[in-house]
């Protein structure tokens, strides 16, 4: 069962499970707010844990919210342009031949058709990011499904406004942020082992915090290291 709990300026997610203790969450990169909470206990009782805690949701939300931003893209010559971790700098080549990418030296060519319009530009390249994050994401996911023990249904990948991935457990899918091929390719890492872990646990709780542990011993240095980094300027919701 799913409510929202409203405190002060604070809008929180509540999500009722059969889990043993309440657990609270400010999730990257926009500072949501989340609680996931036994099904016995008592909407009162929740207020009173959140209020508890907002001196901390502040500091967390403060945090993540001073993270730097990109600014927004043009898809000009020279702009800067992040493929896993590594600025290239973008030069486009206008020919009547089909549109693409491709990379040389420090340049992301992208060759598009002559007066290419801006929107024209802009799917190319993120269509071309999705590309790169499926080949990336293919061989790490059968060698973490293997490791974790798990089996996955089905992986999207696709533009996410509010997060790098998540997991639904009940369809056993998992859902990846095009971006994150903007990253360096263990914070990849990192999100894809998180997400699959979910499948045997789905809250943040201590048994999630060890299998993490036990299977990725340094992904807390994973996690700050990709929230550390610039995000999308336009496309976060805050």
């Amino acid at each position: 069962m799913q409510s929202q709990l409203q405190i002060g300026d604070l809008c929180i997610d509540v999500t009722h499970k059969d889990v043993k203790n309440i657990h609270l969450s400010v999730r990257p990169p926009a500072g949501s707010i989340t609680i996931s909470a036994p099904l016995h206990l008592s909407e009162n009782a929740i207020r009173a844990f959140a209020i508890g805690k907002i001196k901390w949701i502040k500091q967390q939300q403060t945090k993540l919210l001073s993270q730097d931003r990109e600014t927004p893209r043009q898809y000009i010559e020279r702009e800067s342009h992040y493929v896993w971790g590594r600025r290239l700098l973008l030069k486009i080549v206008e020919h009547d031949t089909a549109p693409g990418i491709a990379i040389k030296h420090s340049r992301l060519i992208l060759s598009v058709r002559q007066n290419a319009s801006f929107t024209n530009k802009a799917e190319i390249v993120e269509r071309w990011y999705r590309e790169q994050l499926r080949l990336a994401v293919d061989p790490l996911l059968s060698l973490w499904q293997q490791k974790i023990g798990v089996k996955l249904d089905r992986l999207h990948i696709q533009r996410m406004k509010t997060r790098w991935g998540s997991c639904n457990t009940a369809k056993r899918s998992i859902r990846l942020n095009t971006d994150l091929a903007k990253k360096p390719p263990e914070c990849l890492e990192y999100i894809l082992v998180h997400e699959l872990i979910h499948l045997i646990e789905s809250t943040h709780n201590e048994h999630f915090i060890a299998l993490m542990d036990q299977h990725l011993p340094n992904w807390r240095h994973r996690r700050d290291q990709l929230n550390a980094l610039p995000v999308r300027h336009a496309d976060w919701e805050y």
